[in-house]
Order: C-alpha cells, then sequence, then structure tokens
C-alpha cells in the first residue's frame, strides 16, 4: 500500500476483533513511530502498552470522571464498572506521552514530534491491517489513568490509542476541500 493509500484509509475505528495485535505487529508499529520527524533528536515520545488489568484500571479512572454525572450512587457504580469493563474488552491500548523537556520551546518542538509519530504509528497500522481510534481528553493528566499507564511525573500523556483488527472500514469523513484552507503568498 502506499502512503497516499494509507492516510486516505486511516480513520477511527469504533469496533474491533477480538485479536489482540502480537508484539511483532506492535514493535513495528513503534519502529515506525519512532522514525517521525524530530529537532533536535530527543526522541520524547514513550508508548505504553496496556494489559487487561491496567486498561481496566486506566478505565476505572475515566469511570470516574463520567460517575460525575450521576444522579446517584447506583448509577454511577454501573458507570464505573461499565466504563472499566469495556476498556479491559479493547483487544490493545496503548499509551503515548512525551518526557517534559525543561525548557519550553524544545517541549513545544517536542510535542509537535510525538503528534507525527502518533500518525506515522496509525499509518503503519493501516498497512499492517489493523485499525486505530486515537482518544485524547482531560483523563489523560488524572493521577489514577497516570499511574495505570505507568506514566512518570516528568511525562505527559499526549494520546489514547486502541488498536487493533477493525471488524469494518472506517466510513470516511467530510471535509473542506485543501483549496480552502490554503493560502499561496507572492
Amino acid at each position: 500500500m502506499n502512503v497516499l493509500d494509507a492516510i486516505a484509509a486511516r480513520g477511527s475505528v469504533r469496533q474491533f476483533s477480538d485479536r489482540t495485535p502480537t508484539q511483532e505487529e506492535l514493535a513495528r508499529l513503534f519502529d515506525a513511530a519512532n522514525l517521525a520527524p524530530n529537532h533536535r533528536l530527543t526522541q520524547p515520545w514513550r508508548f505504553s502498552v496496556l494489559g487487561p488489568e491496567a486498561r481496566a484500571a486506566y478505565g476505572l479512572a475515566l469511570g470516574h470522571r463520567k460517575a460525575k454525572k450521576a444522579t446517584d450512587e447506583v448509577q454511577a457504580d454501573s458507570i464505573r464498572q461499565k466504563t472499566s469493563d469495556e476498556h479491559r474488552a479493547q483487544p490493545c491500548m496503548v499509551i503515548v506521552a512525551m518526557t517534559l523537556h525543561e525548557n519550553l520551546e524544545i517541549r513545544e518542538e517536542d510535542y509537535a514530534a510525538t503528534m507525527m509519530a502518533v500518525q506515522n504509528l496509525c499509518l503503519a497500522a493501516v498497512e499492517l491491517g489493523l485499525g486505530t481510534h486515537i482518544r485524547s481528553g482531560a483523563i489523560m493528566g488524572d493521577p489514577a489513568s497516570r499511574a495505570a499507564a505507568g506514566v512518570p511525573d516528568d511525562e505527559r500523556i499526549i494520546a489514547v490509542l486502541t488498536v487493533g483488527t477493525p471488524l469494518e472500514a472506517p466510513m470516511p469523513k467530510t471535509r473542506r476541500p485543501a483549496t480552502e484552507l490554503t493560502r499561496w503568498m507572492a
């Protein structure tokens, strides 16, 4: 598959088979991520592959946040358990974090590089017949989610990826044409 086809085929997969990607497949994804452009070659990205218990713990942290909207404690308990169970059932969950350089300019460059690493990982997944779903949000800074992912204080979670074999190809979303988003300067 050429890179333009992989870019066009990449999308957020909503449903995965039960098959867990192999360590070899994940290593290939991480190798592709590791080739991302990176000013100063700091290689700030870090990958945590969560097993079933760690996924459940991460889901429980998210469930606690979601349960705040519950109308009573029974509903809150149900939300926490359901969210934890859903995460445990995922075929594979990868946390992409970055190191936090003390120099803010380098830290900003490292953030951009880490997001490029995420894109490389997602495109490599398409090539291998795998799919991904990228998540972000306030949960990434939650101490319980960070603990579940084994992310130390000197790192920042950038993306949470579900990786697996898609049950169906994601439907492409309608986007504005690039011509509407481009300025040609003389």
